[in-house]
């Protein structure tokens, strides 16, 4: 397995309404790989627009936020680019939400698995492509 430091240059679009969540989130991505480019958002409508400016590698994002939601904001990035790979935060326990990234996904092997309990919120991941970061 490669270390962490031998992974190539990335970059990952951060969508988070939380402030003080997306400034710990993004200070942890930067701190385990230093080679990464981050690009944040407060909400999806941002984060739609930071993806059109940069096509990031990754998308790490909530699902409920005010302006465009993440749901809405994967659709739209997906209508663009069908091989954008995500990851999903919630804080919701609704499998049945979280589970609507199921048919966006390219392969269905890593679209929906039940939430990892992290604390106070979820994690869910989405892989929309073949490859991922």
């Amino acid at each position: 397995m490669p270390s962490f430091r031998s992974i190539p240059p990335f970059s990952l679009l951060l969508v988070e309404d939380d402030k003080t969540t997306r400034e710990i989130v993004k200070r942890m991505v930067a701190l385990k790989f230093p080679q990464c480019t981050i690009y944040t958002a407060e909400h999806g409508k941002k984060g739609l627009e930071l993806f059109m400016e940069h096509t990031p590698d990754l998308v790490v994002t909530d699902i409920n936020m005010p302006e465009m939601d993440g749901i809405e904001m994967a659709r739209a990035i997906k209508a663009v680019n069908p091989n954008a790979t995500y990851i999903v935060l919630s804080a919701r326990d609704d499998k049945d939400y979280i589970c609507v990234f199921r048919p966006m996904s390219a392969t269905h092997s890593d679209s929906c698995r039940p939430p990892i309990p992290i604390e106070s919120g979820h994690l869910f991941r989405s892989k929309s492509a073949a490859h991922s970061v």
